[in-house]
C-alpha cells in the first residue's frame, strides 16, 4: 500500500460487496457491518477503501479498469445463463436486462477516457 498512489481503484469484490448487498443483509438480519479501512483492489494492491469506486467514470487505474471490465462481463454471462435454467427465480427477460446493464458497465470500464 502506497500513501502516494493518486489513482482511484476498483475493489476486487466490488460486485459482491456493494451497497445493495450491505442493505440486504442489514434489512434481513438487522445488523450493519463496518466497512473495511483497506481493501484489495483489482490490480492486486491493498489500498484505502476511500480510494476505490465502483463507477467507471471515477476509476483511474488501468489494471483496475481491466479487472472491472472482465468481472462485469463474467457476471453478465453468468446471470444470463442462470436466468435460462428451469426453476430460476429470475425470468429470461429480467436476466437479459441485468446482463445488458453489466455489459454496458464493462464497456464503460473499457473506455480509457472515463
Amino acid at each position: 500500500m502506497s500513501a502516494n498512489d493518486p489513482r482511484i481503484h476498483v475493489e476486487t469484490k466490488a460486485l459482491r460487496n456493494g451497497a445493495a448487498v450491505r442493505d440486504l443483509l442489514a434489512s434481513t438480519f438487522g445488523l450493519v457491518g463496518d466497512l473495511p479501512s483497506v481493501v484489495t483492489s483489482g490490480c492486486g494492491l491493498r489500498v484505502p477503501y476511500a480510494m476505490t469506486s465502483p463507477r467507471p467514470d471515477r476509476v483511474t487505474g488501468l489494471a483496475c479498469r481491466e479487472h472491472a471490465q472482465r468481472e462485469h462481463l463474467r457476471f453478465a454471462e453468468q446471470v444470463e445463463r442462470l436466468s435460462l435454467m428451469p426453476g430460476s427465480t429470475i425470468s429470461p427477460a429480467d436476466g437479459k436486462l441485468a446482463a445488458d446493464r453489466h455489459r454496458d458497465l464493462a464497456r464503460k470500464f473499457s473506455d480509457t477516457e472515463g
